[in-house]
């Protein structure tokens, strides 16, 4: 039953993992035409400035933020920029409404910015007329909405609470992993146990490891000829009944004509001082009978 639950567990745990990273892998997605759509955005900005040489460099992401990097320096017009990416987030649908700033390299002042939305746009600082002249920018976006519904309740808040909602997410993750490592420890245990008791046989406190021919009690081993673990294991299939005497000469000695009337006798003696560490296990004589193997179940 528990094995079964341990089964249940894991392929419900593995399913959420799945899920988790389907929607990991949706987000690298989501990343990439990010990346791609601001690039294009780049590309339009150093061509409406006359350079179709110049590269753009490698988009970084500063927290919530998109910075777009330029390798040569250039000159805009604030109503040409806000018109190229306009264009741009429209063809490659990047967003629905975000937030535009220019930084100059060498101060990181923000010498233009803008936003926009389903309500239009909204310039932050004035002087959208005003070329700026030739320069290292960057601009750096914020993408504040990209779906309709975004749009609707996007505020600082919600923006707070995605940010905590991934973090869970994260950890849920990593709870997940942990949890599945621990199932898998268990069934393992318990497949490994399984596979042990084949050959380990529970005598009090002793286990009788009829396969090495030992006894092993706690951490002690203790080594067993391989006629006394075939009269233990004898002695053992019959517990607490009566073996005969001729019975047990017969079965673990046979035909061998190597032992005397006092073999057997020597041989309980040695197996009596290695199980004297359990009084509960015990080797007695039945007079006129044989012997006897009593376990205290």
């Amino acid at each position: 039953m528990r094995y079964t639950s341990l089964k249940l567990i894991f392929c419900l745990l593995t399913s959420n993992l799945f899920v988790f990273s389907q929607s990991n892998a949706q987000n690298a997605f989501d990343e990439k035409h990010i990346e791609v759509s601001l690039r294009m955005i780049g590309h339009e900005v150093l061509l409406n400035s006359g350079d179709s040489i110049s590269r753009v460099l490698p988009i970084l992401k500063e927290n919530d933020h998109y910075r777009l990097q330029f390798e040569s320096e250039f000159e805009f017009s604030p109503d040409n920029l806000v018109a190229i990416v306009d264009r741009v987030v429209k063809e490659t649908n990047l967003a629905l409404r975000y937030i535009v700033e220019v930084e100059q390299c060498e101060t990181n002042e923000t010498v233009y910015s803008f936003e926009m939305g389903n309500f239009g746009k909204s310039d932050i600082i004035p002087c959208a007329n005003r070329r700026q002249p030739k320069s290292c920018y960057s601009l750096l976006f914020t993408l504040l909405s990209q779906t309709e519904t975004d749009s609707a309740i996007a505020t600082p808040i919600n923006n707070s609470l995605n940010k905590s909602n991934t973090g869970l997410k994260y950890s849920l993750i990593a709870v997940l992993a942990l949890l599945i490592v621990i199932g898998l420890f268990f069934i393992w245990k318990r497949k490994n146990k399984s596979t042990r008791n084949v050959h380990l046989i529970s005598l009090g406190a002793y286990y009788f490891d009829k396969r090495n021919s030992e006894l092993i009690i706690e951490q002690q081993r203790i080594e067993l000829t391989s006629k006394e673990a075939d009269l233990l294991l004898l002695l053992y299939d019959a517990a607490n009944t009566a073996v005969e005497r001729g019975v047990i000469l017969n079965r673990v000695w046979g035909d061998e004509g190597d032992y005397i009337g006092r073999t057997l006798d020597v041989f309980i003696s040695k197996l009596r001082k290695k199980l004297e560490f359990d009084s509960k296990v015990k080797i007695v004589n039945i007079r006129g009978i044989g012997y006897k193997l009593v376990l205290d179940v």
